[in-house]
């Protein structure tokens, strides 16, 4: 950071002990010593929140990347499917999402049962 080598330390050693005398010189050091610890410590954390700032600005860069190549092989992938299976054919249909086809078999298997009961009351009759 700075570039204080021995003898400048030395003479401000010198000074502090002239300016403020033996008996109040200990307490400045330690007063001094912890504003440094505080000013390292401040400088620490400010650094470690930079570089993880980084690291997540990279990581979303770097998944938003990957998104798009996915996407684009999806795409190329899907158009050989298209063109052999045509529009109107229900296997071109997108596919539904999860809930979308746990209601779907909610709805099959209501159907079913009710189907199932008409039969049973069918036959009784």
């Amino acid at each position: 950071m700075f570039d204080i080598g021995f003898a400048e330390l030395l003479i401000i050693a010198v000074v502090a002990l002239i300016v403020l005398g033996p008996d109040k010189l200990p307490t400045a050091i330690k007063t001094v010593g912890m504003w440094v610890g505080r000013i390292r410590r401040t400088v620490s954390s400010i650094q470690s929140e930079i570089s993880e700032e980084l690291r997540i600005d990279e990581m979303k860069r770097t998944t938003a990347i990957s998104k798009q190549e996915l996407e684009k092989e999806l795409k190329e992938m899907s158009q050989p499917f298209n063109e052999v299976v045509g529009a109107d054919s229900p296997m071109s249909a997108k596919a539904s999402s999860p809930e979308e086809l746990q209601a779907e078999q909610a709805v099959d298997q209501f159907a079913d049962a009710a189907s199932g009961e008409t039969k049973h009351n069918q036959e009784k009759s």
